[in-house]
Parts: C-alpha cells; structure tokens; sequence
C-alpha cells in the first residue's frame, strides 16, 4: 500500500488539512492517508495543546466516511517528544511491505535540514511538498541529494484557513462554520473547546 502519513497538531483540524489529505491522496496515488495527532512536538512549548483526546476525537469526526482515511495515534500513545523520524520508524517496522510518503507544507521543506536525522527521514518516506496554488515555488537547492530526490510536490487550491485563527474566532465569538467540518464545530460548541 501507499500510505501518506500527514502529522500535526490538528488543534483543530480544519477543512485546508482535510483539502491538502484529499488532494495528496489522489496526485500521489496514495491508499491511505493517515492523521497522526502528535503529542508532544519538539517546536511547541510543553502544555500548549489543547487535550490529545479531543483532537483526536475531532479529526474522527472529520474524517469518518472517508474509508481513505485513517486517524492513528501512535504519537499520542507515546509519552516522549515526537520526532518524526521515529514515529516513520515505528510505522515502517509494522508497515514493512507498505510505501510511506510524508506529507508537508512546501515552506517546511526549506526547515527538514534541521530536523532530528533529516536523512532518515528521507530514507524512510518520499516527501511531499505542498504548495497552496498562490505559493511561490520552493527552492530545493539548499538540500542534500538525498534529500531532494526524494522530494515530490503538489499544488492544491490556496486555501487560507489555519487552526491559530479558528481559536481566535472562538475566543471572540466570531463563526468558524465553512471553516471546519460541521461535526467539528458542534464537538467545539458542545465541549466548549478553545472557550476562555
């Protein structure tokens, strides 16, 4: 199988996350796209994401009747930081047969350098570069061989949503309908999620 496995903090996840699963699955020929909730990402402060249970709650919402895709929690189950290339690992040991492909925004790829065994990373998973339609191309020259020949990207429609925005709006009132898929917002609504 080709398996996109596309990690985040899905705090909320967002119909731009479900739009960038979607046109991935289909550009890339992928079998599965799995969500993987992190835990405890190396980039964000200790405590700043809301609860693992509820993200990971939402993001069944948002992908249920999608048999495409899988929302996994292996991140979630593990209480140290969550590196990517140990979470491809640990997929690989029980994917062995299965080709996995790392799906990130194309102005991350400028940053995989400077990832823990970025490497690795590329030896383990082809990675996707996403540009939103209205995104300048990236440059790929500043990475190794390695790297850069692993890379593929794809172009989706630029779509302007992001989670920091949506607990914005929440915090002041304002609609986040469109924004999400509407399971999400009555699991928001109803849970008082992202409310002050």
């Amino acid at each position: 199988m080709n398996i996109g496995i596309f990690g985040g903090a899905f705090d909320p996840v967002h119909n731009g996350h479900l739009l960038l699963a979607e046109q991935c699955r289909e550009q890339c020929e992928l079998d599965e796209v799995w969500f993987i909730p992190t835990r405890n990402p190396p980039h964000k402060e200790a405590g700043s994401l809301s609860p693992g249970r509820d993200r990971c709650e939402m993001l069944a919402l948002a992908t249920a009747g999608v048999p495409e895709f899988v929302v996994k929690r292996v991140e979630l189950d593990r209480d140290d930081v969550s590196w990517t290339v140990d979470t491809l690992r640990g997929i690989c040991e029980t994917n062995q047969d299965d080709q996995l492909f790392l799906l990130i925004g194309a102005d991350s790829l400028s940053d995989l350098p400077t990832w823990r065994e970025p490497e690795a990373i590329a030896e383990l998973a082809a990675i996707v570069a996403v540009n939103r339609g209205d995104s300048e191309p990236v440059c790929v020259d500043g990475l190794s061989p390695t790297i850069r020949d692993r890379v593929r990207f794809v172009t989706i429609p630029g779509v302007a949503i992001s989670a920091t925005d949506i607990r914005t709006r929440i915090a002041k009132g304002r609609s986040i309908r469109f924004l999400v898929p509407r399971a999400v917002e009555q699991f928001i609504v109803e849970r008082g999620v992202y409310s002050s």
